[in-house]
């Protein structure tokens, strides 16, 4: 795994396909080794594209410093206040400008915003986990009516890649996107937002340079993450873009491969 010499001061890690096991899980061996990590006095910090609502299912796992990086760099929530530390949302005038730039070239595509409070979708939407109740059904125009911390775009003909391609090209950098999904699912935040430009402000922080973090991931979301810090590792299934761009590789999740590689790096 060739580790480094020098000990890491931050940990960085995606959750799905990286930290989480295949089930939803975090192995009881895991735990154990971020709980060993942190006594040492080094902060393990989730990084990842999940909304709020989905992450809280691991904050049982957050350590004494007690912040999460959500919904891709969107939003640093503080576990401990139950309150936002830092939010990064898109404001609904450029939000809505990307929203018509999609369609005109992407004439079936579906829009969903996320907030700290939740999710509203336009009618055909197709989210595939449960919605949660409250949550708005209308037209975009009127959903995104304020600030959201991530836009969503679906849609059920084009890959993942070919749809990523073909809205870059139409939004042309008015917003960041990118996706982590197997499904045509785009992520969309405020410009300039990436999980590498918050981690960055969260490490600023704490007095902590992007030469002392260790950074994991597995999908193209992770990339900037993992080009910002100092040591990078591709989970073993990582998408190609990440096992390409990543100077290390670990074991894969469903085999706590953040987990093993920690415990080589801090020599537990």
């Amino acid at each position: 795994m060739n580790p480094r010499a020098v000990r890491p001061k931050l940990v960085a890690t995606d959750l799905d396909g990286t930290l989480v096991r295949s089930d939803g899980t975090v192995s009881a061996y895991t735990a154990d080794v971020l709980a060993r990590v942190e006594a040492l006095g080094v902060p393990v910090v989730f990084v990842t594209g999940r909304p709020l609502r989905w992450t809280e299912e691991v904050f049982e796992h957050v350590g004494e410093h007690g912040l999460a990086v959500v919904s891709n760099g969107a939003l640093v929530w503080d576990v401990r206040r139950h309150r936002p530390s830092l939010e990064r949302p898109i404001e609904p005038e450029l939000g809505l400008e990307v929203c018509r730039l999609l369609r005109a070239a992407l004439p079936d595509t579906a829009f969903a915003v996320e907030t700290v409070e939740g999710i509203d979708l336009e009618q055909h939407f197709d989210e595939r986990p449960p919605v949660p109740p409250g949550s708005r059904r209308g037209p975009i125009e009127e959903l995104f009516d304020r600030p959201a911390l991530k836009l969503l775009a679906r849609h059920e003909e084009l890959t993942p890649q070919e749809f990523w391609d073909l809205a870059e090209e139409a939004v042309g950098g008015r917003l960041v996107i990118t996706w982590s999904s197997t499904t045509a699912l785009l992520e969309i935040s405020a410009p300039g937002v990436t999980k590498a430009s918050t981690l960055e402000l969260l490490c600023a922080d704490l007095g902590v340079g992007a030469a002392d973090v260790v950074a994991f991931g597995d999908m193209p979301n992770d990339l900037p993450m993992l080009a910002w810090a100092g040591a990078s590792y591709a989970m073993a299934d990582a998408h190609p873009t990440v096992l390409d761009a990543a100077t290390h590789r670990a074991p894969s999740n469903d085999d706590d491969g953040v987990a093993r590689v920690l415990t080589g790096l801090f020599g537990l």
